[in-house]
This record gives C-alpha cells, sequence and structure tokens, in this order.
C-alpha cells in the first residue's frame, strides 16, 4: 500500500513541478483487468487514442502485457511499437489447469493470477504515475473497474484524472443497477425478462468484486465500450442513475474493416474460408475462459456433422493464469475419425485463431458464442448474427440483448437449464435455424442493418463521432 509519506510527496511534488517546453500536453495510462476479454479490450482502446495522436502508457506484469500483444487483431501489429509498454513485477502466483467440472463454468483457476496483480501492482503503479505526472500537464488513467484498489491512490496527484472503464454492455450494466434498484417501471427501455445471476460467479469472485466496489470514488467519469448507435436506451438509463458523473460510450473499439494490412500472415482458417459460398460458414468459438467436458465436446461435434453445415469450430481449452506456461498441455478428445468424416465441410482450430478475421470474412454467416462481450460487439459490428451460449459473467445477459432486444441471434442453452448437457440435437437443430431457415435470414439482415447503422454512427456528425470528439475534448482541453 502508498504510505501516507508517499501521498504527501505526490501533492509536493505536484506543487514544485518544473515547466518544461518538451512536456507532453496530455498522456493516457491504460490499466487492465488481467484477463484476456479485458486486456484485449483496452488494447484496442490504446490504438485509438494513439490515433489522435496521445501517447498511452499500458501497465501490468510482464506476462500480461505479453499476452496482450501477442494477441493484438484487427490493426497493423507493428502499431504496437507505439504503445508505451510497462512490465511491472508480481509474485509468482499458481496457474493451475481449468477445470471443466467445477460447480459453475467461471474461471476461478484464475483467480490466484487476478490476486496477485490487485495485491500486488498499488505501489508500482502510483510510483509510474507519479514520474509521469512530472512529464506531463495533463496524466488521464483510465482504468478497468476490477482495478479500483491498484489505482486508488492517483487521487493524490494534482494533474492527474482517472475513468472506470466498464467492460460489458450497457445493457448488463443496466440490468445490474435496475436489480439493484428493485425493478422500477421504465418506458424509455425494452425491459425483457432478465436471466438469474445465479452461477455467473463463485463466491470467491463476488468478494472480490466487492472489495472493489467498496474503495471510495475517486474517478471524473466513466467509458464503456459500446455505442449509443445499438444500446442507447440503456446509456440514457445509467445517464440518468449517474446524474452528475461524466459517461462517454466511445466503442466499440475493434476496428469496423480488416483490412489485408492487419494480418499477420494468413492463417490456415482464412486459406479455407476464401474457398468457400458466402455466408455458408458457421464459426463456433466459447472464448477463452471456457471449460467443456468431454462429454459435452462430443455432444457439438456429433451435432455439428448432423448439420451437414460447414463450419469452423476453435477447440481449445481454457487459459491458464499464465498463457505461456505450457508444461501441462489438455487436447481434447473428438469423436473417433471425426476430422477425416468432416473434411471438406468443417474445419477444427485447435489454437488462437484471428477471429475479426474470420468474422468480417464475406463466406461467414453465424456465430455460435459464449456471449463474452467482445465476441458480442465483434460479431455485431460485422454483421454477424449469433448462437447464443452463455456459460459465466455477464454472458447471460449479453445473450438476452442479443436475442430479445436486437434480435440477431436465438439461444442454444437456456441459462435455466446451465447445468444440463447440451444435446448433439439441441447442436444440430441451432445451426439449422442461424443457417438454413428464413429465421436465420432475418436475424443476418437485422445483424447487418446494426452493422451499418455502426458505420454510419463513426461518421462526421455521427452519434459515436460526437462521442469520441467529445471525449478527446475533455481529456486534451
Amino acid at each position: 500500500m502508498a504510505s501516507s509519506n508517499q501521498s504527501s510527496s505526490m501533492a509536493d511534488n505536484q506543487t514544485n513541478r518544473k515547466s518544461n517546453s518538451n512536456i507532453h500536453q496530455t498522456v493516457v495510462v491504460m490499466i487492465p483487468f488481467p484477463a484476456q476479454g479485458h486486456l484485449n479490450q483496452l488494447m484496442h482502446l490504446s490504438h485509438l487514442m494513439l490515433s489522435h495522436n496521445i501517447p498511452v502508457n499500458y501497465v501490468g506484469t510482464a506476462t500480461h502485457n505479453l499476452q496482450a500483444k501477442v494477441r493484438v487483431q484487427g490493426w497493423d501489429p507493428n502499431s504496437i511499437s507505439n504503445i508505451h509498454f510497462h512490465d511491472l513485477k508480481v509474485p509468482s502466483y499458481a496457474s493451475p489447469l481449468p477445470n471443466p467440472n467445477g460447480e459453475t463454468k467461471f474461471p476461478s483457476h484464475l483467480i490466484p493470477s487476478f490476486e496477485a496483480s490487485c495485491s500486488h501492482l498499488r505501489e508500482p503503479v502510483a510510483a509510474l504515475l507519479l514520474s509521469l505526472s512530472l512529464k506531463a500537464r495533463k496524466i488521464i488513467l483510465i482504468y478497468d473497474s476490477l482495478m479500483a484498489y491498484v489505482v486508488q491512490d492517483v487521487k493524490n496527484i494534482a494533474n492527474a484524472e482517472s475513468y472506470d472503464f466498464h467492460c460489458t454492455s450497457a445493457f448488463a450494466i443496466f440490468a445490474h443497477r435496475w436489480d439493484k434498484m428493485g425493478r422500477p417501471p421504465s418506458e424509455s427501455a425494452l425491459i425483457p425478462e432478465l436471466p438469474s445471476r445465479e452461477g455467473c460467479f463463485t463466491n470467491q469472485f463476488r468478494e472480490f468484486m466487492t472489495a472493489q466496489v467498496q474503495i471510495p470514488k475517486f474517478n471524473d467519469g466513466n467509458i464503456y465500450n459500446t455505442t449509443r448507435a445499438i444500446e442507447g436506451p440503456y446509456m440514457e438509463f445509467i445517464d440518468r442513475v449517474t446524474a452528475g458523473e461524466n459517461n462517454w460510450a466511445l466503442g466499440p473499439f475493434n476496428p469496423l474493416t480488416i483490412g489485408k494490412e492487419s494480418s499477420q500472415g494468413s492463417h490456415f482458417s482464412l486459406t479455407w474460408l476464401d474457398k468457400q459460398e458466402p455466408m455458408s460458414v458457421i464459426y463456433i468459438s466459447f472464448g477463452t475462459t471456457t471449460a467443456l467436458t468431454g462429454e459435452q465436446i462430443k455432444e457439438i461435434a456429433t451435432g455439428l456433422e448432423q448439420s451437414k453445415q460447414k463450419f469452423i469450430w476453435v477447440i481449445r481449452d481454457a487459459d491458464k493464469g499464465n498463457i505461456f506456461d505450457d508444461d501441462e498441455v489438455q487436447r481434447h478428445e473428438l469423436p473417433d475419425r471425426f476430422e477425416e468424416r468432416v473434411e471438406g465441410i468443417g474445419l477444427v482450430v485447435r489454437d488462437w485463431a484471428p477471429q475479426l478475421e474470420i468474422l468480417s470474412h464475406p463466406s461467414t454467416g453465424g456465430f455460435m458464442s459464449h456471449c463474452g462481450w467482445n465476441s458480442c460487439i465483434e460479431s455485431i459490428t460485422m454483421g454477424v448474427p449469433i448462437a447464443a451460449w452463455p456459460m459465466h459473467s455477464d454472458q447471460p445477459r449479453n445473450s438476452v440483448l442479443l436475442t430479445q432486444v436486437l434480435k440477431v441471434g436465438l439461444v442454444v442453452k437456456d441459462w435455466a437449464q446451465r447445468n444440463g448437457l447440451v444435446t448433439a440435437s439441441d447442436v444440430e437443430n441451432a445451426v439449422r435455424t442461424l443457417m438454413e431457415t428464413e429465421e436465420g435470414e432475418g436475424m443476418r439482415q437485422r445483424a447487418m442493418n446494426l452493422k451499418d447503422a455502426i458505420q454510419r454512427s463513426m461518421d462526421e456528425g455521427g452519434i459515436s463521432r460526437v462521442e469520441m470528439d467529445s471525449f478527446i475534448g475533455h481529456i486534451t482541453s
């Protein structure tokens, strides 16, 4: 923890700071939460900030910074060199294998890595912020809401502002606040039936989140990776219940078009997609934190084969706390001769896949997903409908946004049945409905309409462009 002496020295140093003609006007500091879905969003936002000629510092452990770098998608990987990475040290922590048979699908095996960062980064982050504050007129700290404990000493730096980053949908945040308010009637936002939050988190992680929320509030505003073009009513609700706070919907952070200059070499899945008919392939991926049982994997395989639809299936185990620790690697067993039987129809990817490039490919017509917010917003911006199979966290409520509000998806597995096996028949029906029925075509058209609406919102005078210009003007004034 930062001591009171350290805090007072921060203030003293601000008073004694000498003017410097070479000083940066505004410098941004990103503090991500150490899980892929969080690391990725602030990497994309870093890239957006750089496009406005604002220096960006990306801060985390060496392991998680490297993870963020090697998994960059959608933009020129060489532009990473323009981000200032700060590799901070934490004591070694356990990095166990994921447990597909856990009480919930929440990745509790990652908690040691979460706690290591939260417990040990406060002092080095405070020191870094102080150092940077001496070289800039203004420090803009953008921190993941789950890292409040780590960054709380920013309040002692006179020329620093802090912005709380919320990494999920405005709908999920709205639903949480609406629950806490006792679910009052609302005329301005569509409120479908909400799934229970039971099974979304472990008790241990709930305690972790509560500890972050209990830190006395110190932020100057809130940032959301969404756009009012698709979540306007829910952002308006957030504006009302946080009256007096600044809220910016700066998303989507991911690029809206994927050019060849963004590719890190043609992945074999993209070469395969090039040979397929337009919108004929369903992409299946359950993100970086989902661990499936062998029984469930075999049901998925059988369902895909029975559907007779073309597919790309990413089948890899959930991330460990240290993704570079490969002493133990689990290889999922598929039904005997499965890949041989589906050759030419389906493609199995057993490692990291270029998801943005796959979703943007004209041959991709559907996405079976766990409904993590990265996957949701990427799919929407590429005009691809979703077969929703939520696993944990915000995913059940994101799936409601997709299927009941935006109507760009269907349900594979109802959250109320989350502990049951999804059968091969369930998988086959979902895939067939999405890919070969009028109902699925309607979802595809609505997804394309949302894609177009998001594109227009980024044009001069569009709602998303205005929002970003407002934020940039605010932090550089």
